[in-house]
């Protein structure tokens, strides 16, 4: 199967998000130290962040890698397919990002990275480009833009909390 979108590794590089479609970029801060970032990255890399959100992962790896198909399932119905187009695990910067499929309510790019600044703080940032791809999320219209800032921001209170991170304020 092929991509649904033509800029295949635009999060990477950062990239203005191309025409027609919306960008999506929710930072959450986690706490701080060595040990909050790695118990963060480990929870990306391996879906455990996805899982604790509450929807279903199904992936052909234990680990997200290039290549590697996940179908995301929300509330036990809409499926949808992606493949991990990219990952990253340096020293303070760890995650990956995925591309939509053919099936996917969207298309479009989102990248789950996990980074620890000089001065030892842990973030979540979540980078997205993407446009309705399938009827009901174009008659969805603000909704469905609402549904993925609302999993943006969900995804960092969960990191925070499987990672040991600081509480809520």
């Amino acid at each position: 199967m092929s991509f649904t979108y033509d800029d295949v590794g635009a999060t990477r590089e950062q990239a203005p998000c191309p025409p027609g479609f919306r960008p999506l970029h929710v930072r959450t801060r986690l706490g701080e130290g060595e040990p909050v970032f790695r118990r963060a990255a480990e929870a990306v890399l391996t879906w455990e962040m996805h899982r604790a959100t509450g929807v279903g992962i199904d992936a052909s790896a234990d680990r997200a890698a290039p290549g590697v198909d996940v179908t995301v399932t929300l509330a036990g119905m809409i499926k949808a397919p992606c493949r991990v187009v990219w990952t990253l695990e340096e020293h303070r910067r760890a995650g990956w990002a995925y591309g939509t499929l053919p099936g996917h309510p969207e298309s479009g790019e989102e990248a789950f990275v996990v980074d620890r600044t000089g001065d030892g703080t842990v973030w979540l940032t979540v980078t997205a480009f993407s446009r309705p791809a399938k009827w009901y999320a174009k008659a969805g219209g603000p909704a469905s833009r609402g549904f993925q800032h609302a999993y943006a921001r969900r995804c960092g209170t969960v990191l925070r909390r499987l990672s040991g991170g600081e509480e809520e304020d």
